[in-house]
């Protein structure tokens, strides 16, 4: 390979205390928690709106708040960014009993989850977090960081505006792909399975809007599948982390989901698309490796440095505690990673990178970097105390007992 040799001054365009990298749902509840314990929070998002896959990648399914069993095990922003998705009445799948006051016996047979509308949703946040006093800066990517005594100084991002740095206290990386880590030379490691190809769209027919769910994201390992999971489009896996075969990817899902398009239009005059993906939809690519990988065997399993819970969206019964151990990053004082980048092994990443438990890690984090910029060093038992503060639950015999 043949390089060119760039020399370009760098332009410090911005500081902030809380530098938040991606506006999926964990980087909106991690912006959220921060600005609301006081900090100066800048929230960088590549696109022009927030929610990630969650929006613009139409996974428009919020999954379980519960264990299963009729239990609910995640509160705090989790639950608040749940009913705010139902807030205008765009809602489907309304789960009666838990929002009704069902008993437990009704509970346990609904699952306390929705789905909703991916554009009322945009808005509906965008307006919370600026409402909240948190800057976001859309269309910008964030290309490098720079790093000094093992922590980040200053990420360096690109946008309409050119090339510019900007200098911050602490960062917390949702980008999902573990990326402003991997620039600042923290340690990461690849996830084992790679993606298949997804090709989700909202069309509408006989009077109503529906989610077509073509392609899915799994592990195959496992063999119990959920009743509806869609699937496989080709026998390919992709990496995610490639820009050309990214791209390949997104031509492939364009061309799957125009296929089946113009199929299901000659069996039905009225069946019109209504939304497309507008981002690949990757979920399994690249993580941080933290002190602690969460698995799926710490079932029920007290952890002491414990900051939210969850259920398993797949299974019902297990709940998880998730330590604090397995967002920090090893060697990047500085440095969080909420969403489906954290910690976390292969099969237990399954059960994190939803929703609900992107919701919950990206809290913590924010309020971890509202307290301190060094997390090697931070309270934990402060921390835990002020994460209780905004409602969360962190152990099991809280919510099972």
């Amino acid at each position: 390979m043949r390089y060119i040799e760039e020399k370009i001054s760098v332009p410090i365009a911005k500081k902030c205390d809380v530098l938040v990298a991606g506006g999926g749902f964990a980087g909106i509840s991690a912006a959220l928690a921060a600005a609301r314990h006081g900090k100066k929070v800048l929230l960088i998002e590549n696109e022009f709106g927030l929610g990630g896959l969650g929006t613009l990648g139409i996974v428009t399914i919020y999954l379980p708040l519960c264990d299963g069993e009729g239990h609910q095990v995640i509160y705090g922003i989790g639950e608040e960014l749940f009913r705010l998705s139902m807030k205008d009445g765009y809602e489907d799948r309304y789960p009666t009993p838990w929002l009704e006051g069902g008993t437990l016996e009704e509970k346990a047979k609904t699952r306390f989850e929705v789905r909703y509308n991916a554009n009322m949703f945009i808005l509906q946040v965008e307006e919370l977090l600026l409402g909240e006093g948190v800057e976001i800066l859309y269309g910008t990517r964030i290309c490098s960081a720079t790093t000094e005594n093992d922590r980040i100084t200053s990420v360096i991002v690109e946008n309409k505006s050119g090339r510019s740095a900007i200098e911050c206290g602490s960062v917390i990386d949702c980008t999902g792909d573990a990326d402003v880590a991997h620039f600042a030379g923290a340690e990461t490691a690849e996830f084992g399975q790679g993606n298949i190809l997804a090709a989700w769209y909202y069309y509408f027919t006989n009077g109503k809007k529906n989610l077509q769910l073509l392609g899915a994201s799994d592990i195959p390992d496992e063999d119990k599948k959920a009743d509806n999971e869609p699937q496989k489009l080709i026998d390919r896996r992709f990496r995610g982390l490639n820009g050309d075969e990214i791209s390949e990817m997104m031509q492939l899902s364009h061309s799957q989901t125009l296929k089946h398009i113009r199929a299901n239009r000659r069996e039905k005059a009225d069946f019109e698309p209504t939304m497309i993906a507008t981002i690949p939809q990757i979920r399994m690519t690249r993580r941080i490796v933290g002190d602690y990988d969460i698995d799926t065997t710490d079932d029920k399993v007290y952890m002491e440095d414990s900051i939210g819970m969850t259920g398993n969206w797949k299974k019902r019964g297990p709940v998880y505690e998730i330590p604090f151990r397995s967002i920090r990053s090893k060697n990047i004082k500085n440095l969080l990673a909420a969403g489906r980048c954290i910690s976390s092994t292969d099969a237990m990443w399954d059960v994190t990178r939803v929703i609900p438990v992107c919701a919950v890690t990206g809290e913590a984090a924010g309020v971890a970097a509202s307290m301190t910029d060094d997390f090697h060093s931070i309270d934990i038992k402060a921390l835990q105390d002020e994460i209780r503060r905004g409602g969360v639950k962190l152990h099991t015999d809280e919510v099972l007992n």
